[in-house]
């Protein structure tokens, strides 16, 4: 097992370096100290080639390390080389939306009926129109309906319809991705519960009892737009199939075990916040007809409205959970208030490239996506550290990073380490990214980005296979292990 550099042995590199000057003999022709203590300092630790090396990763790594204040260069290999970042993306998503829509920016969610309202009878329609806001969830939704009954409402003649076209419709974030995982769902202007459905499963006599829900720590609405038929076979395990109105899936039986429960994506993100908001307003006595999906929202009275967090503290949970649908939809929103009109997720990542460029210098950031997933998205460390070191001045991204805590070597957390790390990470199957700020035991803040891919072992991936690959847990251990390697180096070497 590849040696950790402990908080021992890190002081225990400096202290080394303090007792060899301290009984060193005095010059005989000079009052100046010998120049070899930086030297002998350099020496106390791994060199960066031979901890890459000590990984047995394949493929390649890239990283590049700088003085956040400064943006002086103090280290890196192949940091000019675009690798896929994964979920460090999301870092460069994070500037973006601060810079193009605010840190106070929310997104509101309304409820809104035409024609006339009036003795607690909406004439026309009944519109659910989505505002764009990624953290909506069965208990925001519970609370509309409760407005809609707080203000008198018991009946609406006209269609119910839900207004999704705030943002484009996109049927899933990588289509490379297996249909069945939860963090590539589809994406619409509206979303619930990140657009993914509850379902669990349990045994029933011979067979299985299974719901399929919208569930929260409140409530569990069952949904009729998503449903599951368990089959006798063994692979594959699950099987999807879309319909103008019904995501179907099947799950084979012998993958099932007694019981358990895991979300599935949606596919129809209108249709599913409809569907559980027509079962909510029923429970207030409000019946409406099943839901209609439709783009633009008409004029007409807001009945009741539902306002996010703000942004920036969406964002925070964001990269401190690497969601995904909430970097594309507040990547998306950003790109439409900045460029208008956006076709999808590439287009849209296309103009975020452009405003990296403009806005943080960088030269080669190639992303095709808001949230890293997809892996076609390049990004250099060079590029990285460059945005990192341009609003390091700033304060904007660095307290709403994650901490990152330094482990030892059976990989538990240490509670104390001379380094503190606040970063982002980034994982796929045979990809690790850490990019962020690194503070050492003399105060000094580095700036740092590290990108491991094995793209020649990823590529020969079948689809099916891209959610638990063998070999893939192992790769991902070693490659932190090297970032956490790399990062105590940095820290005896420029930062202690």
């Amino acid at each position: 097992m590849v040696r950790d550099i402990s908080r021992r042995l890190f002081l225990g590199a400096t202290a080394s370096v303090l007792a060899q000057v301290a009984v060193a003999a005095p010059p005989a022709a000079s009052l100046r100290p010998i120049a070899r203590g930086a030297d002998h300092f350099k020496k106390s630790v791994d060199g960066g080639d031979s901890i890459v090396a000590s990984a047995k990763l394949g493929g390649r790594v890239c990283y590049a390390v700088a003085d956040a204040a400064s943006g002086l260069r103090l280290e890196g290999s192949n940091s000019k080389t675009g690798t896929p970042p994964a979920s460090v993306a999301k870092a460069i998503t994070a500037l973006y939306a601060l810079d193009v829509l605010g840190p106070s920016h929310r997104f509101t969610t309304r409820v809104v009926a035409t024609g006339s309202v009036s003795g607690g009878v909406v004439s026309g329609d009944l519109i659910l129109v989505g505002g764009g806001d990624p953290t909506l969830d069965t208990n925001g939704l519970a609370d509309l309906a409760k407005a809609l009954k707080d203000k008198g409402i018991r009946e609406v003649r006209g269609a119910f319809k839900v207004a999704e076209g705030v943002l484009p419709f996109v049927q899933t974030i990588d289509r490379d991705q297996p249909d069945h995982v939860g963090y590539s769902p589809a994406i619409s202007g509206i979303a619930l519960n990140y657009n993914r459905v509850h379902f669990e499963w349990k045994r029933a006599g011979s067979g299985y009892g299974v719901t399929m829900d919208a569930r929260s720590d409140r409530l569990r609405p069952e949904v009729a737009m998503a449903r599951m038929q368990v089959v006798e076979r063994d692979l594959p395990v699950y099987t999807y199939k879309g319909s103008a109105r019904i995501d179907t899936w099947t799950v084979a039986r012998r993958a099932l075990g007694n019981g358990g429960a895991r979300w599935l994506p949606v596919r129809k993100p209108g249709l599913y916040a409809g569907d559980v908001f027509q079962t909510l307003a029923r429970s207030h006595g409000i019946v409406l007809k099943n839901p209609k999906v439709v783009q633009a929202a008409p004029s007409g009275t807001v009945l009741a409205t539902l306002q996010s967090d703000d942004l920036r503290s969406i964002l925070r949970g964001m990269l401190r959970f690497s969601t995904n649908l909430t970097a594309e939809m507040v990547g998306m929103a950003a790109t439409v208030k900045r460029a208008g009109a956006v076709r999808g997720l590439k287009a849209s990542a296309t103009e975020m490239n452009r405003w990296a460029k403009d806005t943080l210098g960088t030269s080669a950031i190639k992303l095709v996506d808001h949230s890293g997933l997809g892996s076609d998205s390049r990004m250099t460390a060079d590029d990285m550290v460059a945005a990192l070191v341009k609003v390091h001045g700033n304060g904007v991204l660095r307290p709403i990073l994650k901490p990152v805590a330094m482990r030892d070597e059976k990989g538990r957390p240490l509670k104390t380490h001379p380094i503190d790390v606040e970063a982002k990470t980034g994982t796929l199957n045979f990809v690790s990214g850490l990019a962020g700020y690194m503070t050492g035991r003399d105060g000094t803040v580095l700036a740092f980005a590290i990108f491991a891919a094995d793209e020649a072992t990823r590529k020969r991936l079948s689809r099916a296979n891209r959610e638990a690959p063998q070999g893939a847990r192992g790769w991902n251990r070693r490659a932190k292990v090297m970032q956490q390697k790399l990062i105590e180096r940095w820290g005896v070497l420029y930062a202690t």
